[in-house]
């Protein structure tokens, strides 16, 4: 019962994940190619939008309980989000600098390893579902 579960939570979040990632990726091209911004700058700002975006969607999609505490909660978010972050531009420095990836391939590379991450923390410490 509690894997079928995990599993249909882990599938939802992969949803979740996909919508936020949308808006990461859109900002970081839009930040990265259009504005030309450095890939370094570019990431912390796509990662400030999409954050909130996987808040957001997390929210109507998948943990649908009511917070008392909504600020509480978001900055339990940016919190982990931070250790993701950094995980992300570690991943990406290494991928664009040391193996010569382009920026927007190691965008997606990053994306994926983190993706556990944050639905694993998500799980387990904010909701504890």
């Amino acid at each position: 019962m509690k894997i079928k579960q995990t599993t249909v939570q882990l599938f939802l979040y992969l949803v979740v994940g996909a919508l936020a990632t949308v808006v990461e990726w859109g900002a970081f091209y839009v930040f990265d190619s259009v504005c030309g911004i450095h890939y370094m700058i570019s990431t912390p700002l796509a990662f400030i939008l999409s954050t909130f975006a996987n808040w957001a969607f997390g929210k109507l999609i998948l943990f649908r309980q009511k917070s008392r505490n909504v600020a509480g909660e978001i900055f339990k978010i940016y919190l982990i989000s931070v250790l993701g972050l950094l995980m992300n531009i570690a991943i990406m420095f290494v991928a664009v600098e040391k193996v010569g990836i382009s920026d927007m391939l190691s965008k997606i590379i990053a994306t994926g390893i983190v993706f556990i991450w944050n639905f694993l923390i998500r799980k387990l410490w904010i909701y504890k579902v």
